[in-house]
């Protein structure tokens, strides 16, 4: 399907990043393509918008994010730092604070370039150059919301700095920020279009509800349930703000055929590598083996696994529920199929046929090759489990190259941020339930009437049902560990092992797999600690709590 095309970058742009990219935040030159020399027609100051949507995420970031969780585990290295922010063992000085920090200030720096610039294309349409800088501001309100998430104050920054200015820069409150990043949103879906009035050349650019969808993340974040309830009541049944609804299929909401459906509001943009250069193949480290992946990287644990429901609505070992240990993936929430893969998993091809997956250790019929079998030490799954949400059957064989986009913000998104708002306000009847839990399990594919329901329990109950339902809608997508974090109970589920398949050692946990050992301190853990090397360059810069 057609997208804007994101591999478009002047070469004056790609000469200043190049530049500025050696550099740390407070030590980046003046761009060259600030000059009036440059700033002359549309395409180049479109040129320099689409290089700050590259600048928004990347794929490493996303596959990653959820081995920080307790969703999965990152047993093959320590690729983006997951593996060591989730075990709790990193100071100050970890890559993944550099580079990140890096990352976001880098996409600040293009867009407060392009808003102070784009005013000196005087032939450009008055309407594109408001939604130009709609999208600017949307973008850099979206570092931001990042920024302070992760670090809480941190510096604000709303032109191109000098490097005499930036070697004075201090850390804004985080209060301020998050209310600058408001007002952005707002600012920016005045002048942002609806989705549904995009050009298909437009498609994949920042729309009206995506700021109205972002800034109810940012208001869930800081735990603002009344103005969650207003910013989704923008969104929910009506179409002034843009037209969204849950796509049919919970499986095919991850796939390339259906890109840019009703329920994507914001995502990542990419090509398949037979289109243009920017694509992806981090998932052949996340597929089994004997579909050809490479080796596993990142692994859904069993306590994700155990977090999916029975299709009768009970948790797994719940009385009633008839969940068999021995036989534990029967009857279970249909997302469990869609997203992980366990033993006996039925793994569809590209051309329809069924591949049997082996996990368990000597059930493979192919013992010579036993490709999936969890082994320890292997390159196989530390957790017995692989993923298969994001899966793309037209990605390359070879190495699974990819330009399916990867999808930030989902209309789902949307009804549970609403649902969780209403409950935390004491108002989550069946009147709410039906139109936001209960649809998002009818798409799931549950079809009995005690899973469906509101069910009449306690509100601490009711609180950890809409939070599992979070946890099993979007495994695998990433958000898991904001959330556990905005909740305060990180340090809970990030204490202790994390466990695979119950193909390890009998009488330990149970015969679970010992996957991973972690921890984490909650009296400095819920803030990353600044980084070493900016605090280094930069002694304005203080530091968070116990770092």
């Amino acid at each position: 399907m057609k997208k804007f095309n994101i591999n478009k970058i002047g070469v004056a742009l790609l000469l200043a990043l190049s530049l500025s990219a050696c550099k740390k935040l407070d030590l980046a030159p003046e761009n060259r393509f600030t000059d009036a020399n440059y700033w002359t027609t549309t395409d180049k100051a479109n040129n320099v918008l689409n290089t700050a949507y590259t600048q928004i995420s990347n794929s490493g970031y996303f596959f990653s994010q959820e081995a920080l969780s307790d969703n999965a585990y990152m047993g093959r290295g320590d690729a983006f730092n997951a593996a060591s922010l989730a075990a709790g063992t990193y100071d100050a000085s970890l890559g993944r604070f550099k580079s990140e920090w890096y990352d976001h200030y880098n996409g600040i720096k293009t867009c407060n370039i392009f808003l102070e610039n784009v005013d000196r294309v005087t032939a450009m349409d008055a309407g594109l150059k408001a939604r130009m800088k709609a999208e600017a501001r949307f973008i850099r309100a979206w570092h931001y919301f990042l920024l302070e998430t992760w670090w809480g104050d941190v510096p604000l920054i709303e032109k191109d700095l000098t490097i005499d200015e930036a070697k004075t820069i201090s850390r804004t409150p985080k209060a301020q920020v998050v209310d600058f990043v408001l007002k952005e949103l707002d600012a920016a879906a005045a002048d942002l279009p609806v989705n549904t009035a995009l050009a298909d050349a437009d498609r994949g650019r920042v729309t009206k509800g995506a700021a109205i969808a972002l800034k109810a993340r940012v208001l869930l974040y800081e735990s603002r349930w009344a103005d969650v309830v207003t910013e989704c009541e923008k969104l929910i049944g009506k179409t002034d703000n843009g037209t969204y609804a849950l796509f049919p299929s919970y499986e095919g909401l991850f796939l390339p055929q259906n890109e840019y459906n009703s329920e994507v509001m914001f995502d990542l943009q990419y090509l398949p590598p037979s289109v243009g250069s920017r694509s992806y193949t981090e998932f052949r480290d996340l597929a089994p083996l004997s579909v050809g992946g490479r080796l596993n990287a990142v692994a859904p644990t069993q306590e994700l696994v155990d977090s999916y429901l029975m299709l009768n609505g009970k948790k797994p070992g719940e009385s009633g529920s008839g969940y068999d240990e021995n036989n534990p993936y029967v009857d279970r929430d249909p997302r469990l199929t869609y997203t992980v893969v366990y033993h006996l998993y039925k793994w569809k091809k590209p051309d329809n046929s069924i591949q049997t997956i082996y996990t368990k250790p000597g059930s493979d019929p192919d013992q010579e090759h036993h490709f999936d079998e969890y082994a320890p030490g292997a390159i196989t799954s530390p957790t017995g489990y692989y993923t298969r949400k994001y899966y793309d059957p037209t990605s390359t064989p070879a190495d699974f190259g990819s330009g399916l986009n990867l999808i930030l913000i989902r209309y789902a998104d949307v009804l549970l941020m609403y649902a969780e708002a209403k409950m935390e306000l004491g108002q989550l009847d069946a009147s709410v339930w039906d139109k936001t839990i209960k649809p998002i399990r009818a798409r799931a594919g549950f079809t009995n009437a005690a899973a469906l329901n509101f069910p009449a329990v306690g509100a601490s109950e009711l609180r950890e049902i809409v939070r599992n339902e979070r946890r099993s809608e979007f495994a695998m997508e990433g958000l898991r560990i904001f959330d556990i974090r905005r909740w305060k109970i990180a340090d809970d589920v990030l204490n202790g092992w994390a466990h695979g398949a119950k193909f390890g050692a009998a009488g330990v946990d149970g015969g679970y797999i010992r996957a991973n050992l972690r921890t984490f301190d909650a009296s400095k853990n819920y803030l990353w600690p600044i980084p070493r090397d900016e605090r280094a360059i930069n002694p304005n810069l203080t530091q968070n709590p116990g770092w």
